[in-house]
This record gives C-alpha cells, sequence and structure tokens, in this order.
C-alpha cells in the first residue's frame, strides 16, 4: 500500500512541475486543469510497479509513465467531447469549461507531448517502447470508433463488447505493464506475460466500471450515476441483460435504450429494476471474477519472486468503490 502510495506521490509531483508555456493560455490552461484534477494515476503506476519488478530505480521509467499519463488524458478529453459528458472526476470537463474546439486542440496537444517524454528515454529501448507505445495508441482510437459505431447497432453480443473495450481500455493497461518491464530488463517472455496480465485486468476494470456507473456511491464516484443509461451506452449490463430477459422486459429495455424522451431519472430507475430482476449485478461480478483469475494464471508464469506490490494493485483495481 506505502509503495503504491508512494509511486501515486512522484507521478503528481512530477507532473505539477512539467514547464507547460504559459501563452497560448486557451491551449495550456486546460492541459494544465485536467492533470491538476485529483486522478489514481493508474496506468503510470501499473509501469512503474511493472519496472520495479525488475529495476528498482523507478526513475529510469518516469518518462515513460508520465507519457502514458498525458495519453490517457488526452483521450479523456475527446473521449468526453464524443460522449457529452459534464463532469470529469467530480468536475466540468474540459469541452463543458471551455469549448469544443478547445478541447480538441488542447487534447491534440497532450499527444504530442506524450512523445516527446518518450524521447527521453535511453536510445537502446526508445524505438522498440516508440513502436509499442503507437501501436496502442492506434488501437485505442480503434475501440473508441467500435465504441461509438456501437451506438448505432443493434445486434450485439458480449463478445462484441469485450472486444471493444479491450482495445478501448484494457490494452493501455496492458502496454504500461508490457513498456515498464520492458525499460527495466524483462526478457520476452515476462514482457508477454505481463502483457496478457495487464489485457485481461484491464478487461476486469472495465467491467467494474460499468457495474459502478449505475451501482456506485455518487458522493464518491466523481460522475453521475446512470450516466451510460442516459447516454443509451451498450454496456456489459445491457447486453447480459437482453440476453438473459423474457420478450416483454427485452422490449421494455430496448424502448427505454432507444428513446431520449424519458425523464432521466425516471429511465434510470426502471433500467436498474430491470437489471435486478435478472440479477445483473451478480452476472457481472461473475465475470469480473474470470477475468480477474485470468489475470492472475499470468502473473503467477512471471518470472520474479516478488510480486506482493503487483498482487496488492490487483486487488485495489477490482475492488475499488470508485
Amino acid at each position: 500500500m506505502k509503495e503504491i502510495i508512494g509511486l501515486k506521490q512522484i507521478i503528481d509531483k512530477e507532473i505539477q512541475n512539467i514547464d507547460f508555456p504559459p501563452l497560448p493560455n486557451n491551449l495550456y490552461d486546460p492541459i494544465k486543469y485536467i492533470l491538476s484534477l485529483e486522478a489514481k494515476r493508474i496506468r503510470s503506476i501499473a509501469l512503474l510497479i511493472a519496472h520495479q519488478l525488475y529495476n528498482k530505480d523507478y526513475k529510469n521509467a518516469l518518462d515513460a509513465a508520465l507519457a502514458i499519463e498525458m495519453f490517457h488524458n488526452f483521450t479523456l478529453i475527446h473521449d468526453d467531447i464524443m460522449d457529452n459528458a459534464l463532469l470529469r472526476r467530480g468536475s466540468p470537463t474540459v469541452h463543458k469549461k471551455w469549448n469544443e474546439n478547445i478541447a480538441i486542440l488542447s487534447g491534440d496537444t497532450l499527444l504530442v507531448k506524450s512523445y516527446m517524454m518518450l524521447l527521453n528515454l535511453d536510445a537502446k529501448i526508445q524505438t522498440e517502447v516508440l513502436k509499442k507505445f503507437s501501436e496502442t495508441a492506434a488501437i485505442v482510437c480503434e475501440g473508441q470508433q467500435m465504441d461509438m459505431d456501437f451506438e448505432k447497432q443493434d445486434h450485439l453480443n458480449i463478445k462484441d463488447y469485450i472486444k471493444m473495450i479491450e482495445k478501448k481500455t484494457s490494452v493501455l493497461f496492458a502496454s504500461s505493464f508490457e513498456i515498464g518491464a520492458l525499460i527495466g530488463g524483462a526478457n520476452k517472455s515476462d514482457q508477454n506475460l505481463i502483457y496478457q496480465f495487464g489485457l485481461n485486468l484491464g478487461i476486469a476494470f472495465q467491467l467494474q466500471d460499468d457495474l459502478l456507473d449505475l451501482y456506485a456511491d455518487q458522493s464518491k464516484f466523481g460522475k453521475r450515476v446512470g450516466g451510460d443509461i442516459i447516454a443509451n451506452k451498450k454496456t456489459f449490463l445491457y447486453l447480459k441483460s437482453l440476453s438473459l430477459a423474457h420478450p416483454k422486459q427485452k422490449e421494455d429495455l430496448q424502448n427505454l435504450y432507444s428513446s431520449i424522451d424519458f425523464n432521466e431519472s425516471n429511465k434510470i430507475k426502471k433500467v436498474k429494476s430491470i437489471f435486478d430482476s435478472l440479477n445483473i449485478y451478480e452476472s457481472t461480478l461473475e465475470a469480473i471474477k474470470t477475468y480477474h483469475n485470468h489475470a492472475l494464471d499470468s502473473l503467477k508464469k512471471i518470472a520474479v519472486k516478488n510480486k506482493a506490490s503487483l498482487n496488492y494493485f490487483v486487488d485495489l483495481l477490482v475492488k475499488r468503490e470508485v
């Protein structure tokens, strides 16, 4: 626990010390704003933890961790525009605090800055890290497009959804662990294993996020509870419900998700009632456990002795409340 808190404090401090130009203020102020919001820094911590399995000097991997953090925040700014989200980490989203054009350009700048951070890496590994980072960035964009395409598609299944979240969310987890291990000096076998570990952990993380969107404590969550329902997001909970529902429930659920005329609070209440009647909360927990176990299977095979920090990190993610 202390180690993870310590790594987060290091990352927070380094982010605060990044010297962004003062002008143009409408470009850099939004970047400073989103990076200053209280965040879990999960992906950058993952990178440093993976690195420390092989090399205790975190400083070798710090630039890569900051690059991952910048890239992640770039995706958040753009995702919030596409989702028309009002809140991020309990505060107004960048496009709501400024406007969409400013948010797009600030997000783009964060992406460029992330690549600039990677140029500080040792030349011996720089090319390989840049290649993995770029491949990951492209896959994340594929996942985001799939997510938007799903909004217009009626015939989706859980397998489709898992593939989408694997690309949109999980791949960045996997790449964070892999790059950290690579910089630390891990062999190819361990790099592949820790990538698979991160991939399954990322899926479990997103399924937990789906669950929290409806069942979280609003005072802790930082986003509006039920936001996925309001946005008609076809999450695991929705798709699992369709697979279990009797014809009338299925019709009601599809009508609720196809209409924009419902009172938002009533819509959330009605959808949640259907989910509860089908035990979707329990089904989602079961799916989370499955991917959690897949991650642990890969973790067991990694050829290092002390994995305590990774095991604790896994528990922290899959049992979180926010």
